[in-house]
């Protein structure tokens, strides 16, 4: 949906600005233009002093440019944090065998690999994100390991395991995965 999204606003976008800039050009370059036309000449401006002045004193005015700039902003920021989020796989194809298939939610095996990477030795926690194709997902771990944890027993337990484990019950052919490794914060310990 917001790739969707993503092309109906910069075709908006896109189509606002060229028919504002071929207004502008046309009437800065003198070309005859019509009595509708937002420019009249190349000195002319975008709005005349009257018409800048004529809602000056009604009381709806100031509220509703308010509200609108509000929306538009509000508008912007939610498209913002859209793209900052990033697209999440909802769900996995698994072949069924008769032709068919079946759909696996993406958040339940994301919980099936998490829990299964943190019951590993040396593993505090363990954050599963599914990206890529319904049919090609790929994954990307977060593990966060304690003090005294062994970062290669911790990445061959996740490999052979959990990682393992989602490939063959999902019938996948290939799983990959990007694995980041984090130490996990803890207080310092007094010794006396």
């Amino acid at each position: 949906m917001l790739r969707s999204v993503n092309r109906v606003l910069v075709c908006v976008a896109g189509l606002a600005l060229l028919a504002l800039g071929g207004a502008v050009l046309a009437a800065g370059l003198g070309l005859s233009t019509p009595s509708w036309w937002p420019f009249s000449g190349p000195h002319a401006v975008l709005l005349s002093a009257p018409d800048r002045q004529r809602y000056r004193d009604e009381s709806w005015w100031w509220p509703a440019v308010i509200a609108g700039l509000a929306v538009i902003i509000l508008l912007a920021l939610w498209w913002l944090f859209a793209q900052l989020r990033g697209s999440r796989l909802s769900e996995v194809l698994v072949d069924s065998g008769d032709g068919e298939g079946a759909r696996l939610r993406g958040r339940a095996l994301e919980d099936v690999v998490s829990s299964e990477a943190e019951a590993l030795h040396g593993v505090d926690r363990a954050k599963v994100a599914l990206r890529g194709r319904r049919t090609a997902p790929e994954a990307r771990v977060v593990l966060v390991l304690e003090a005294h944890a062994q970062p290669t027993a911790a990445l061959s337990g996740l490999a052979t395991g959990a990682l393992a484990h989602a490939r063959d019950s999902a019938g996948l052919a290939q799983f990959p995965a990007e694995i980041r490794l984090r130490a996990a914060k803890h207080r310092a310990q007094r010794v006396s």
